[in-house]
Parts: C-alpha cells; sequence; structure tokens
C-alpha cells in the first residue's frame, strides 16, 4: 500500500474528487488519499486511464470511482457535481489537478492553443471550485488545493501556462477571502521540477533540457510525485484549519536561485535525499540512465 506519513484513517468517511486523476501527481495523490480513508472521486478525460487507476485503488483496499469529464465545458461541470452529490453525498475535498501545456515561445502561440491551455489550467479549476461550493460546500465547509505551478518570475516557453497559472494563484486568494464565511478554506501547491509521467509527453528535443534542470535547483535533484502529494494532503487535512488563501512551494528551492550566483553541492550524503511514498511510483522514461 501507499506508505504515507499522516496517519491512518485521516480522511475516513469523507469525499474528495481528484482531477487529472488518470495519471502523474493527480494518480499519486489519488492513492495517498484513498490509503488515508478518502473516498476519492476521480475526474479526467480518459474514462481508461481512470479506470486503471480506480483498479489499482481497489487493488489496496481503498475506493475510488472514475467521471470522464470535459471539465472546459460549463455545463457538463454543473452536471458533474450534481451526479457526484447525488451518488456520494457532500463532497468534502476538491484537488483541482487537471492541466496540460505545450512547449512553444510567445510569438508562435495561436489564439487557440493560448486558450486551450488557459481553459484547462484556469477556467476549468474555476468551475469545479464553483461547482464543488455551490452544489455541496457551502452548506458544511471543505478544503481546495488548486495546482499552480513554479511560474514565479516568469515561464520561458510556456508563457501560456505560466500566465494560466499565475492565473490560479490569484483565484486561490481571492475565493479564499470569498468563501472563508462558508467555512472553505482554498489554498495552492505550486510544485518545481517533477519526476512525473508528465514528462513524457514533451517532444524529443526538450529530452536534453529536461534531464539537466536539477543543475538550476539548490537541492540538486528533481521531487517526486510522493513531495507534491503529500503536500496536497497536509492542506486538505486538519492540521491547516488555520491556512487558506496560502501557497505551498514544492520546488527544492528553484525560485531562489539568482543568476551568477554559485550554487554549492551538497556537503553530506543523502541529506536531500528524495521521499517516495507511492507504492507504483515509476521513473519517466526520459530519465532513465540519466
Amino acid at each position: 500500500m501507499y506508505q504515507s506519513i499522516f496517519k491512518p484513517g485521516l480522511f475516513e468517511g469523507r469525499a474528495i474528487v481528484v482531477t487529472g486523476g488518470g495519471s502523474g501527481i493527480g494518480r499519486c495523490t489519488a492513492h495517498e488519499l484513498a490509503a488515508l480513508g478518502a473516498r476519492v472521486l476521480l475526474v479526467g478525460r480518459d474514462s481508461a486511464k481512470l479506470d486503471a487507476v480506480r483498479a489499482e485503488i481497489a487493488g489496496a483496499g481503498g475506493a475510488a470511482h472514475g467521471y470522464s469529464c470535459n471539465i472546459r465545458s460549463e455545463e457538463a461541470v454543473r452536471e458533474l457535481v450534481a451526479q457526484m452529490v447525488a451518488a456520494h453525498g457532500p463532497l468534502h475535498g476538491l484537488v483541482n489537478n487537471a492541466g496540460g501545456q505545450f512547449p512553444a515561445p510567445l510569438r508562435e502561440i495561436s489564439q487557440k492553443g493560448w486558450e486551450a491551455v488557459v481553459q484547462t489550467n484556469l477556467t476549468g479549476g474555476f468551475l469545479l471550485a464553483r461547482e464543488c461550493l455551490n452544489q455541496s460546500m457551502a452548506e458544511h465547509g471543505g478544503a481546495i488545493v488548486n495546482i499552480a505551478a513554479d511560474m514565479f518570475g516568469s515561464m520561458p516557453n510556456m508563457g501560456h501556462s505560466g500566465a494560466a497559472r499565475a492565473g490560479m494563484v490569484s483565484l486561490t486568494e481571492t475565493a479564499a477571502f470569498e468563501w472563508a464565511q462558508y467555512g472553505v478554506r482554498v489554498n495552492a501547491v505550486a510544485p518545481g521540477y517533477i519526476a512525473s509521467s508528465g514528462m513524457d509527453q514533451y517532444p524529443p528535443q526538450m529530452r536534453d533540457t529536461i534531464r539537466v534542470f536539477p543543475r538550476t535547483v539548490p537541492l540538486h535533484r528533481f521531487g517526486t510525485e510522493s513531495e507534491v502529494a503529500a503536500a496536497i494532503t497536509f492542506l486538505l487535512s486538519d492540521a491547516a484549519a488555520f491556512i487558506t488563501g496560502s501557497t505551498l512551494r514544492v520546488d527544492g528551492g528553484r525560485p531562489n536561485v539568482r543568476p551568477g550566483m554559485p550554487m554549492p553541492a551538497p556537503r553530506q550524503a543523502g541529506a536531500t535525499a528524495p521521499f517516495n511514498g507511492f507504492h507504483l511510483a515509476a521513473t519517466p522514461r526520459v530519465l532513465e540512465g540519466g
């Protein structure tokens, strides 16, 4: 089973929605939440992937259900949330993890490409959060965790994604203020360079670039999906009951690097060893042998 650092039964009796739950960080987070007793409601576009993750979780003794949905459609999201509430009762948590982008400089991004990324990484998350609030959480409270990214400073060749993720941070802060009256906490997690299956979705010409990313990280390594899932789990938990409107960076300190400043190597072997509690974790193909 998933080797979480959190206490067993932490989310017993709670229904938590995880978008983008068919792969990567979403899949890992779904496993951790299910291992802690949550009833996980997986949302994604590919029903086959959702079914596979649902079967994995069931095989580990957890409970999960899959829902295929285009989160960029307002009506589809409204119907999805209504369906989940009818089937599972109150929704206690939402992890807005679904996202996607493609590498390109700003001058080459079409309006269609720009809007597709913004709708997936920002608009879809807004729609899910709004409907979870209006159809369920406004009556009993809840916790929402939005996934942003390391876009602090800039996001060269990913300007569409950087703009959307920055918008998600601002949305998080505004929702935290407006929805506090309902007992709903809204926070964000901003992952840096994480060794996830999403790395394998980029074109082959980015292979060498991806493999040298750790050279720009003070902790000198990639993060793991488990390290991001742990941050999400904490913010969903009662231990974060007085935290709302915050963005938790999980990036090894990468935004703290300044051009021209030397970056010393770790002096103690294993001092920055990764945490990996995900029993089904696999090294992205792009990193194999590197």
